[in-house]
């Protein structure tokens, strides 16, 4: 398996022109990533020289935009082992794929007293659209509880399907605990009860090999912008055997085959489900993106995550005041260490290291029901943390500053002098 020491990592930021040579530290990397010279170099040269209209046209422009886009499409379900193009629609990223499966799905599969049921540590963009969803249909949403470590059980997750579960839908790895969960295994269960399973993979696809069809997952939710490709382009990965069955989600030009004053045909899968005129740069983008991370190899990077994780976590768990979210082990946080300072607010954490140069998210995270789960020493919640997310070309150097900086917060604030 290729490696990425540190010398490797140094090489590797020079592909990434806003870091490269930066005296800044970025590591709100789930977030987003930063963008690799070949990723811009795609997206500039389809605008220059294949910029059109795709699927409309019989014109030589249309037909390599046409092109463009539907490799871009072969390049994603090989990416992630789809077992074929067309399971591949694009969307603007993870949050409107995931919107997508639960408008149409919930219209397929739901009726009233149904009952979806998701995590308590899911994103905002996988327990909204199930909300909504629920309140539509007139379904039940239910919440799978975690430990505070965020470990779910088997048996834990089986003692909430009930015969009226239709839809699961759960994280692949968590935003806020970086924990990875086995949704092999859990897809299984979920199958065994007549349930279909919807998988966010928004902070999976990036940092670790997935294949969907081992995983038997029925659908999973990407986006580009975090795996170094251009925002505005999303992946919804779905089996065909739903996909032609579901309503689209968006109506308009391009989704039709034929269309009637009194109604329409719609156009195949994945036509059917990509209204309006395709973000092909994006697309394109995202192919750049594919094609560069497996130059890398995905094993190398998340072998190289891990270890930025356990050094950091090394770090912090020596400056007084820091607590981290989730389990001790690193090997647990897929480079996310998410942490709390004693008597300092994430924000002025996250601005006192921006002065420093530094740069990490504070908040809630899009996760506000994990929040106010997660509990503090004293038993209240959480509410609020700071999150640092490393990538590959992150430094150990850099993480010593950061914990330098980190180390002399609460004395800034007038606490232990």
């Amino acid at each position: 398996m290729r490696v990425i020491d540190e010398e490797r990592a140094l090489e590797l930021r020079k592909d990434f022109p806003l870091i490269d040579g930066s005296k800044g530290i970025y590591i709100d990397n789930a977030a987003t990533t930063q963008k690799a010279s070949c990723v811009l170099d795609a997206v500039r040269d389809y605008y220059l020289n294949a910029n059109a209209n795709p699927y409309r046209g019989v014109y030589d422009l249309s037909v390599r935009a046409t092109e463009a886009h539907e490799s871009a499409r072969r390049a994603a379900a090989e990416f992630i082992h789809a077992g074929r193009p067309e399971e591949i629609i694009f969307t603007r990223n993870a949050t409107e794929s995931l919107n997508l499966v639960a408008f149409s799905l919930s219209e397929l599969l739901l009726e009233p007293g149904d009952e979806i049921l998701i995590t308590v540590f899911e994103h905002h963009s996988n327990m909204l659209p199930w909300q909504q969803a629920a309140k539509r249909r007139g379904a039940v949403l239910r919440y799978i509880e975690c430990e505070q470590d965020g470990t779910i059980t088997e048996e834990n997750f089986r003692s909430m399907l009930t015969p009226k579960t239709k839809i699961v839908s759960m994280a692949q790895v968590s935003n806020v605990l970086g924990r990875q969960y086995d949704i092999k295994i859990f897809a299984q269960i979920a199958h065994e009860n007549g349930s279909v399973f919807v998988a966010d993979g928004a902070q999976s696809v990036p940092h670790i090999p997935v294949d969907v069809q081992d995983l038997d997952v029925d659908f999973l939710a990407f986006s580009g912008h975090k795996m170094y490709g251009p925002m505005g382009i999303g992946v919804l990965y779905g089996k065909m055997e739903y996909l032609e069955k579901m309503p689209p989600f968006l109506t308009g030009g391009e989704m039709i085959e034929y269309v009637r004053r009194d109604g329409a045909t719609f156009a195949e899968v994945p036509h059917k489900f990509e209204a309006g005129t395709v973000n092909v740069g994006g697309a394109v983008g995202l192919e750049a993106a594919i094609r560069y991370i497996q130059s890398i190899g995905l094993d190398a990077i998340s072998q190289r995550e891990e270890m930025l994780a356990s050094y950091a976590m090394e770090k912090m768990t020596q400056i007084e005041g820091v607590h981290i979210l989730g389990s001790a082990d690193p090997k647990e946080h897929t480079g996310i260490l998410t942490f709390t300072l004693d008597d300092v607010h994430p924000h002025d954490v996250a601005t006192i290291l921006d002065a420093d140069g530094i740069a990490v998210r504070a908040g809630h995270h899009c996760a506000q029901p994990l929040m106010a789960f997660i509990k503090k020493a004293d038993g209240r919640p959480v509410m609020a943390t700071t999150r640092a997310s490393f990538s590959f070309y992150n430094t150990k150097e850099e993480i010593d500053r950061f914990a330098a900086s980190l180390a002399q917060i609460r004395r800034k604030m007038g606490y232990g002098i």
